[in-house]
């Protein structure tokens, strides 16, 4: 089992910064990526940023230059500094792990979601 809890969602005005936090627990010696998933009303939920544990970082155009994706393995963690926010920025914000077995497989794990509200 696997659980992911994120945090320090909320309401901030342009131009705004927010930090949002992850905090892993369970099988988390199996992770392999973790990153940062977006869905805004009545859209796809796409991707924001990712992190490998060898600290690969991966950012989606419309967040690179503001946004700062970082890991701490050792206490299971991811965080995603937000800066310069803009009101497209707001969405529920996912914490996903992505974890590997023995004989390459992978599966995905979801968070519950934390809400960030940018107002203009």
């Amino acid at each position: 089992q696997l659980q992911l809890v994120e945090s320090g969602g909320g309401l901030v005005q342009a131009g705004g910064s927010l930090r949002l936090s992850c905090a892993a627990s369970g099988s988390i010696f199996s992770i392999a990526v973790m990153g940062w998933y977006r869905q805004a009303a009545g859209k796809q939920r796409e991707l924001v940023a990712s992190v490998t544990r060898s600290g690969t970082r991966n950012y989606a155009d419309s967040v690179k230059g503001r946004f700062t994706i970082s890991r701490d393995n050792a206490k299971n963690t991811v965080s995603l500094q937000m800066n310069s926010l803009e009101p497209e920025d707001t969405a529920v914000y996912y914490c996903k792990a992505t974890t590997v077995g023995g004989f390459g497989e992978s599966n995905g794990y979801w968070g519950q979601g934390t809400q960030v509200t940018v107002s203009s």
